[in-house]
């Protein structure tokens, strides 16, 4: 994945009362745009990410 700062996030739950969580790529910490990712989840929590196949990255909208 290549992702950049500014990038929107989003985790997907793994079960059925799991909610995705959604978060903007605060800082990209991998060499070409790889993980891992410092992200500030919707909730204000921040953390270093190693997401697994469970994502996706959306570009902002110019």
């Amino acid at each position: 994945m290549n992702a950049v700062q500014g990038d929107r996030i989003i985790i997907h739950g793994r079960t059925v009362d799991s909610k995705d969580r959604h978060g903007e790529i605060v800082e990209v910490k991998g060499t070409n745009g790889d993980p891992p990712y410092v992200v500030r989840f919707d909730d204000g929590h921040e953390s270093v990410v190693f997401p697994g196949g469970d994502f996706s990255i959306e570009k902002p909208t110019s």
